[in-house]
C-alpha cells in the first residue's frame, strides 16, 4: 500500500484547522509525545483522495482502529451508518463527555457507531483522559 506524501505546508494547515487535536477523540497534540497523524476521512482504499477536503488530524489509536472503515453498525439500532466526519460534522452534535470526562458518549447513530468502531473508550484512553483531566488539559474547553 502506498503512503501518500502530505506536504509540510498542508500538514500545518490541517493541524491548525483541526485545532491541533484528533477529530474523533479530541486528544490534543500537547497531551502526547508523538505527532498526531493526517488521516484520510474516506480511506484511499475505499476510494478517498489525497485532497485537503478528505484529510484531518487523528491520533494514532483512532486512525488505526478506523482503518479502512467508512461505516459501522449503531449498537443501539443495528443500522449500518456512516462514521463521523470531523471535517464536516460538529463533534458536539454527535458526542458528549461522561461526567468525569473519561468516556465519550454517542448521541446519534453516527456517534454511537463511531465510538464503538474506533474504540474511543478503550481502557488506555480512559486512563489517559483521567490523567489529562487532573493536569487541567481535558476535556477541551470548546
Amino acid at each position: 500500500m502506498r503512503r501518500p506524501h502530505i506536504s509540510s505546508k498542508l500538514r500545518a494547515k490541517i493541524a491548525e484547522v483541526s485545532r491541533y487535536r484528533c477529530g474523533y477523540c479530541l486528544m490534543q497534540q500537547i497531551a502526547t509525545n508523538w505527532l498526531l497523524e493526517v488521516e484520510h476521512i474516506i480511506p484511499t482504499a475505499a476510494g478517498g483522495t489525497d485532497d485537503e477536503e478528505n484529510l484531518w488530524l487523528s491520533c494514532m489509536a483512532c486512525n488505526r482502529y478506523k482503518g479502512t472503515q467508512v461505516k459501522a453498525r449503531d449498537p443501539s439500532t443495528g443500522r449500518l451508518v456512516r462514521l463521523f466526519n470531523p471535517r464536516y460534522q460538529k463533534w458536539i452534535r454527535h458526542f458528549y463527555w461522561s461526567c468525569d470526562g473519561t468516556e465519550i458518549i454517542g448521541l446519534t447513530a453516527c456517534g454511537r457507531a463511531t465510538v464503538k468502531a474506533l474504540k474511543l473508550n478503550n481502557e488506555f484512553a480512559k486512563q489517559a483522559r483521567a490523567i489529562w483531566r487532573e493536569a487541567g488539559i481535558h476535556p477541551p474547553k470548546d
